[in-house]
């Protein structure tokens, strides 16, 4: 008969947990040729009875080798009870119950339910070892563990475990709610504001939605969506970021606004077009937390001191160089949150503004509508401000404008795409700004880039080899005394070793000499000799000493700085 030919009803025969006269009736009772008729039979003889759910699970997953749990007098510790969200487990029915070895172990009642165990393992964020207990059982546990549920979840919860509803058929499989999707979305939001990650990365590929975090600036894969729910979950994300959802073919841009631990999140939104499907990017922006202040950076002490003269000049143009994600508009805010005085008045044009700034006029670019950097400057300039931030100088128009402001009373701030700090003034000529006039406006440029801090959690002494001391330009009699230090790794830093970020910067203040040679217009290299001659301390130089320091590692500071030794 077609109906015993369903594996769950195999197992049920195979385990006397039924004979083939109930079976029979019980097909007769079903819906002949409708699709899922095996899932009728199962249902059919739960419901009279005849069979038992809990029962037939149990032997499912001794069928598929999974290992079975008592839950009944054991005590779970509190770390690991912390590894799901009380809300989760009382939804999904399931209890993390132990964790060896990096590895998570989870009670659950359904062997077959692989929506589930994707979403257990997606949550918890580390690998996951799925154990058998009955329903009644882990349902008695959370309770136990995580106290009584405030109120009622909204959804119904199924009178017997699903392992009936999903059979290895495609009738079989669960039907794809929205309820699900949403919380799915909102669960990869919450994660990512718990693992402070910067950005979230959705990559459809081949059989699966790869989820990715860039946490201190480097990648970090926590799990995998099933790929039939991609795109369910791209649209959901879509529609909260104003995005169409019928427009797949080309990129485009929203943004999210939303709510969670009692954080409210700005969460820039980016979809591509892949042969896989649309990949989604999502940069979380927390509102609340930009208050950044100059002695959080990183500065070593006579390098803030410096910086901080630098910006409380009158007039004058101040840049801060460096790569995309190097941390260039932090710094900035921090000068901009140092300065903000009721006697002051602070206007800024950014594309997008990332961040608000209490009591700071914050003007949004919008190319489409004419509002371009170099528009936006000319109208704030008759709003007699004191001090201008520019989020970046692009072409020699908005250069210009901004050079003149500074030599007009204004003090000026902006970023640069260059590599060091020399450079700025080259690329500002490259963009048409006359030697003479940066010659006269610029005050200082300042380089920085991103390294990772050491995880304090893990933090342990160590001493380099004498390769790695060369590779510094050290000797073993120069590195004697200092704190070299790496993480071991552990569970507050994801086993990198590292927690945070902080800055290493070069600082060229513009002085008479240098003054004469952007005059001559000569190159970026004679113009870094002339600096290093006055004082000019390298950003490789500035990460050796936050090395010796042990803040952070050699690693870091040479994958992030060229090992041209010149610039030492």
């Amino acid at each position: 008969m077609t109906t015993a030919a369903d594996p769950l009803l195999r197992i049920a025969l195979a385990r006397n947990l039924l004979d083939r006269a109930q079976l029979e009736a019980a097909a007769q009772r079903g819906e002949p040729g409708a699709k899922g008729a095996a899932r009728s039979t199962i249902d059919t003889l739960i419901a009279a009875g005849a069979l038992d759910a809990g029962e037939l699970a149990r032997g499912v997953a001794e069928n598929l080798g999974m290992p079975m749990v008592a839950l009944t007098s054991r005590a779970v510790p509190h770390e690991v009870l912390a590894r799901l969200s009380p809300e989760f487990v009382r939804e999904n029915n399931v209890l993390p119950f132990a964790l060896e070895s990096g590895v998570l172990h989870v009670a659950i009642a359904d062997p077959l339910a692989v929506d589930v165990i994707d979403g257990v393992g997606y949550h918890a964020g580390i690998p996951i070892q799925p154990a058998f207990a009955p329903a009644e059982e882990i349902r008695r546990a959370i309770e136990r563990h995580y106290g009584p549920a405030v109120a009622p979840e909204s959804v119904a919860e199924p009178a017997a475990p699903a392992v009936g509803l999903v059979a290895g058929s495609e009738e079989g499989q669960p039907d794809d709610s929205d309820a699900p999707v949403i919380k799915l979305a909102h669960r990869i939001i919450e994660e990512a504001v718990r693992q402070r990650a910067s950005d979230v990365h959705l990559e459809p590929l081949q059989g699966k939605l790869r989820v990715r975090y860039r946490i201190d600036g480097v990648m970090l894969e926590v799990d995998a969506v099933a790929k039939r729910l991609q795109p369910a979950l791209i649209s959901r994300l879509k529609i909260l970021a104003n995005i169409s959802i019928a427009e797949k073919r080309v990129p485009q841009d929203g943004r999210i606004r939303i709510e969670t631990g009692g954080r409210a999140l700005d969460l820039r939104v980016s979809t591509l077009p892949t042969t896989q499907g649309e990949g989604l990017v999502m940069r979380l922006l927390d509102r609340a937390q930009v208050k950044p202040q100059l002695g959080e950076l990183g500065f070593l002490p006579d390098d803030q001191e410096r910086f901080e003269q630098l910006i409380a000049s009158p007039d004058g143009l101040v840049l801060v160089t460096g790569p995309t994600g190097s941390g260039k508009t932090t710094t900035l805010y921090a000068a901009l949150h140092q300065l903000n005085q009721a006697d002051r008045k602070i206007i800024t044009v950014e594309e997008p503004v990332e961040y608000q700034l209490p009591g700071i006029n914050q003007v949004p670019v919008n190319t489409a509508i004419g509002m371009s950097f170099a528009a936006a400057l000319r109208a704030m300039l008759r709003q007699a401000p004191n001090i201008i931030m520019v989020g970046e100088i692009r072409d020699g128009e908005t250069a210009e404008i901004a050079m003149n402001a500074a030599l007009t009373g204004h003090m000026v701030f902006s970023t640069l795409h260059t590599s060091d700090a020399a450079a700025a003034v080259t690329r500002l000529v490259d963009l048409g700004a006359k030697p003479f006039l940066v010659a006269a406006s610029l005050r200082a440029a300042m380089a920085q880039r991103l390294v990772r801090r050491i995880c304090p959690a893990c933090r342990r002494a160590y001493q380099p080899s004498i390769r790695e001391l060369h590779s510094l330009g050290l000797s073993p009699a120069e590195a004697a005394g200092a704190a070299f230090a790496h993480g071991a790794g552990c569970a507050a830093c994801h086993g990198t070793g590292y927690r945070g970020r902080l800055g290493i910067f070069e600082i060229l203040e513009i002085d008479a000499g240098a003054r004469e040679l952007i005059y001559d217009n000569v190159t970026a290299r004679r113009l870094r000799e002339h600096a290093r001659g006055s004082g000019l301390r390298s950003m490789r130089r500035d990460g050796l000493g936050k090395i010796l320091a042990g803040l952070t590692t050699i690693e870091e500071v040479v994958s992030v700085v060229a090992a041209d030794q010149s610039h030492l």
